[in-house]
């Protein structure tokens, strides 16, 4: 049963960074709202008024503001396709399977290859819908709640009148998340929902209980807003510490990854789909963090997947994946890499191999059918729908270079593909069918599937939301309260072996604070705007503007991941390359104690500036208001590393890519001056 928060309105605190916002699209508004209209006999037809139903017992709602509500036995349904009947797939009493089974037998093969695509929602959405048959939508902009919902119903409106009414899904990558670097494809959008710590963060809150209640809060504020899909989350295992997508996963250890990959279904999609839901999107399969040096997948050198340890694939990589299955996960979306036979160590089993001594076909995920059907839907039980990731049928088409558009197409299909993402035009698939390369009757399976997610989530029947309604949910004080407690909970303190934390009233009477945030990026700014969140939050402390003046410091580094133009490896000692001026943090620390706080996106190579610290904290993109709480002692810290943090460079060399730090055959881990490893799990308490 799902558990429901309960709901008022409110306003959070700010943050600290204020991340870039990508500008608006100009909103559609529908110009309609739903309005009482009496039901339509059975044979009504043409446009009418919109319509709401409340519902009877045992009957969905049932919203209309292009087509026809109709009438059948006292029960109320929407007429699509307009035809003044009520046809099964109109039918909210048949099931999903045989609402979807009766739908596809009226599509065209246009409108069949329409469903298979999802595209970013941009100006020309509307003609997406009507002339190219998309009914997939992923949003990439910031707007408020009151702003998506409106869009929204202005969009869904369109896709009511086409010819077979079928409604839109929209889809987003996380919103919930204080992210200082918003970025395309990873994370667009921050702030206008409650706002939580990284997902680094939750992990490092080792609180199940309050990583589910995340993952209800945001389905109930996304679902209100008209959001019913997300790309997300990234539950793979993090077994390469340069890879760059670190900070979007929970971590090292399959067993928390898969723990959390339950909850995060069940609480985004209940026990199963429905009118509430938001479905899950879980990715990338089978596991992104085993990657070559730690190099983009997004990029042709980073393409390779990388397996030297033998039985990694089995032990490391896929059990989150298993759990997101097993929890009932709507759809997975494939890696764009390709497995490496020449870097591999025995994965497969003999019989699993793609040919006689070539374990891997070396194709891109999306177009390998042993990872998206065999591994995927035989072995591993899923009955959802790929959803392939963004560009692989153009610059990302890893392994097959040499094919056509409508070759990609074909192979991808064969090799279990239903949903190509950030693809807006269906004519691609549509020659692979006119050409002879796939049957038409090859694309149902997939057109079967997101038809059934989209009755399950009952979008057939009442695709609208209320935009008041949904700043409502958005703005309730109970989310962030809960919200708040999470990024308490997410940090992490390394060392305090000379009890320089926590600063009680006592010690802030004779306490002059020097603040910097040292980070490559607004340094300056951020530093100013740290230094005011103090001000107002707690003004009996007495910050200093020089060095000079302090007798103690506190230094928030914020570092970022270099990736090397040469594409040969990617940064991650703390350095001018991931812009931390490390002589600067030396030169605080050996003048006054200090207290480090060092924002760890990724494990960093820290070992240059963590001995010179009186005390350490590690945070995980959390609020400046948890940090200062922590410092001032009105929280006691109770985070734990979701990451193991290398000893040095040479460790972070040596790494296997495919096994996680504490997990790692040599001395891998960073070990403090007070003999604590900084390894997966570690976390000190004040008193400890």
């Amino acid at each position: 049963m799902r558990r429901k928060p309960r709901r008022s309105p409110r306003r959070g605190p700010g943050l600290i960074t204020v991340a870039a916002i990508v500008g608006p699209l100009a909103l559609i508004a529908s110009g309609t709202a739903a309005v009482a209209a009496p039901p339509h006999d059975n044979n009504a037809g043409g446009n009418q008024p919109p319509s709401h139903s409340q519902a009877p017992n045992g009957a969905p709602a049932v919203e209309s503001h292009v087509k026809s509500v109709i009438k059948v036995n006292g029960r109320q349904f929407r007429d699509l396709n307009d035809n003044g009947k009520l046809d099964r797939y109109e039918d909210w009493r048949l099931s999903d399977q045989q609402r979807a089974a009766d739908l596809l037998s009226r599509m065209t093969l246009e409108e069949k290859a329409g469903l298979m695509q999802i595209a970013s929602l941009r100006d020309n959405a509307p003609e997406l819908i009507e002339d190219r048959g998309l009914h997939h939508l992923i949003i990439r902009d910031n707007p408020t709640a009151t702003e998506l919902a409106t869009r929204a119903n202005g969009l869904q409106e369109i896709a009511e009148g086409t010819r077979l009414g079928i409604p839109l899904v929209f889809t987003s990558n996380p919103r919930n998340h204080v992210n200082p670097d918003l970025e395309f494809g990873i994370s667009e959008a921050a702030g206008q929902f409650s706002s939580w710590p990284g997902t680094l963060g939750l992990a490092a809150t080792n609180d199940i209980d309050l990583i589910r209640d995340f993952a209800d809060i945001a389905q109930d504020e996304w679902r209100a807003s008209g959001i019913q899909k997300t790309y997300g989350y990234q539950i793979e295992t993090a077994t390469e510490p340069r890879w760059r997508r670190i900070n979007g996963t929970f971590g090292e250890s399959p067993d928390l990854n898969a723990a959390i990959a339950e909850q995060l279904v069940l609480g985004f999609q209940g026990d199963e789909l429905s009118n509430e839901s938001v479905a899950q999107t879980i990715k990338h399969f089978p596991g992104d963090g085993a990657v070559l040096r730690g190099l983009d997948p997004h990029n042709e050198p980073g393409k390779w997947a990388i397996y030297p340890t033998p039985g990694s694939l089995e032990t490391y990589q896929l059990p989150p994946f298993q759990a997101a299955i097993d929890a009932g996960a709507s759809s997975v979306m494939s890696y764009y890499n390709v497995p490496s036979n020449a870097l591999s160590a025995e994965q497969l089993d003999i019989a699993d191999w793609y040919a006689p001594g070539q374990q891997f076909e070396e194709v891109a995920a999306a177009y390998n059918k042993a990872i998206v059907t065999d591994l995927l839907r035989t072995r591993m039980g899923f009955t959802g729908y790929v959803n392939s990731d963004s560009g692989i049928l153009t610059n990302r088409a890893f392994g097959v270079e040499n094919l056509t558009l409508p070759e990609r197409f074909a192979k991808a299909v064969k090799a279990g593909t239903s949903l190509f993402s950030d693809n807006n035009d269906p004519a691609g698939l549509i020659a692979a069918v006119q050409t002879g390369l796939l049957t038409e009757s090859e694309l149902h399976p997939s057109v079967q599937l997101l038809l059934e997610e989209i009755f399950a989530l009952g979008l057939f029947e009442d695709p609208y939301v209320d935009p008041a309604l949904a700043q409502q949910i958005a703005d309730d004080p109970a989310s962030q309260a809960r919200a708040d407690e999470a990024h308490h909970k997410s940090i992490v303190l390394l060392r305090n072996d000379q009890q320089q934390l926590p600063l009680a009233d006592a010690d802030v009477a004779t306490t002059k604070l020097f603040v910097e945030v040292v980070t490559g990026r607004d340094a300056e700014e951020q530093t100013a705007a740290l230094k005011k969140l103090i001000a107002e939050e707690d003004p009996t402390v007495q910050v200093v503007n020089t060095l000079e003046e302090a007798t103690d410091a506190l230094v928030w580094v914020r570092p970022n991941v270099y990736e090397y133009p040469d594409n040969s490896t990617v940064e991650i000692q703390l350095g001018e390359l991931t812009g931390v001026d490390v002589a600067r943090v030396q030169q605080i620390e050996a003048a006054v104690p200090t207290i480090l706080a060092i924002n760890l996106g990724n494990p960093w190579v820290l070992n240059e500036i963590e001995p010179g610290a009186a005390a350490v904290i590690g945070t995980f993109n959390v609020k400046a208001e948890a940090l200062l709480d922590v410092i001032r002692g009105r929280f006691n810290p109770t985070g734990e590393l979701p990451v193991s943090i290398p000893a040095s460079q040479a460790a972070v060399e040596q790494n296997a890519s495919d096994v996680p730090g504490y997990a790692e055959t040599f001395d891998y881990t960073y070990t403090n001056a007070a003999g604590d490893d900084y390894s997966f799990g570690f976390g000190l308490s004040y008193g400890n």
